[in-house]
C-alpha cells in the first residue's frame, strides 16, 4: 500500500516550458540570385549553428546544449534534402553523417527524459525543471519504443506527496541504474563519432561542398 511522502517537494512539479534554441537568422538571401546560390547561404548559416554548440561536447551533464546541438542538426540535414537537387551530389553523404548524429543525440535524449522521470517517480529533487514539461505528457514517451513505464503508473508516481511502494521502488531503481549505464554508454559513442568528423574536418568538408557548383 502507498503512502504519503511529505519529502517530495511541489517544486518538482511545477511546470516550466522546455523550449529549444532558437533558429540563427537567416540573412544575405537574394532574392535575384539562383536557388542554388541562396541555398549554400542558409547551409552555411546552419552549419556555423551546428558548431556553435559543439563547445558543449565534452561535457555529458550538458543536457539541454546536446539537445539543441540535435536540432541543430536536423535543420542542417532538413536544408541539405530540400536542397537536393542544386547541390552537389557530395552532400548526400553529408546527410547521412548528419542523421547519425540526429540520432545518436536523439536516444541521449530519450534517456534524459527517462531518466528524469524515473527520479521524479522516486522522489528526487534534481530531476532538472527544463524536462518536467516533456515528462509529464507520458503518453508521448510511452508510444515510443523501449518506454518501459505505463503512462497510468507514470501518473500514479507522479502524483504529490504520493511515495512509491517498496517492490515499486526497487523497480526503479534498478531501471535508473540500468538506464543510466545505458546513457554513458550512448554519450561514449557520440562523443566518439563526433571526434572522428573532426578528425577528418567535418566542417571543412561541408564547405568544400558549398563551394562547389
Amino acid at each position: 500500500m502507498r503512502q504519503r511522502c511529505a519529502s517530495k517537494s511541489n517544486h518538482a512539479f511545477r511546470r516550466e516550458p522546455h523550449t529549444m534554441a532558437r533558429a540563427k537568422p537567416i540573412t544575405g538571401l537574394d532574392s535575384q540570385a539562383a536557388t542554388g546560390v541562396n541555398a549554400r547561404i542558409i547551409a552555411r548559416i546552419r552549419l556555423e549553428e551546428l558548431y556553435s554548440w559543439s563547445q558543449y561536447v565534452d561535457n555529458p551533464y550538458n543536457v539541454r546544449e546536446l539537445h539543441n546541438m540535435r536540432i541543430a542538426a536536423k535543420r542542417l540535414r532538413y536544408t541539405f534534402e530540400v536542397f537536393e537537387e542544386v547541390l552537389p551530389e557530395a552532400s548526400r553523404a553529408i546527410v547521412k553523417e548528419l542523421t547519425h548524429i540526429q540520432d545518436e543525440l536523439g536516444a541521449l535524449h530519450d534517456s534524459d527524459v527517462m531518466i528524469a522521470l524515473l527520479r521524479l517517480c522516486l522522489g528526487s529533487q534534481d530531476s532538472g525543471a527544463a524536462y518536467e514539461e516533456a515528462l509529464l505528457d507520458t503518453k508521448k514517451y510511452e508510444s515510443k519504443k523501449g518506454f518501459a513505464l505505463p503512462a497510468d503508473l507514470v501518473t500514479d508516481l507522479l502524483e504529490p506527496g504520493v511515495a512509491p511502494t517498496a517492490e515499486e521502488r526497487y523497480g526503479l531503481e534498478r531501471m535508473l541504474l540500468k538506464q543510466q549505464q545505458q546513457r554513458e554508454e550512448q554519450y561514449s559513442a557520440f562523443r566518439q563519432h563526433w571526434y572522428e568528423l573532426q578528425a577528418r574536418d567535418f566542417r571543412r568538408e561541408i564547405l568544400s561542398i558549398l563551394d562547389a557548383y
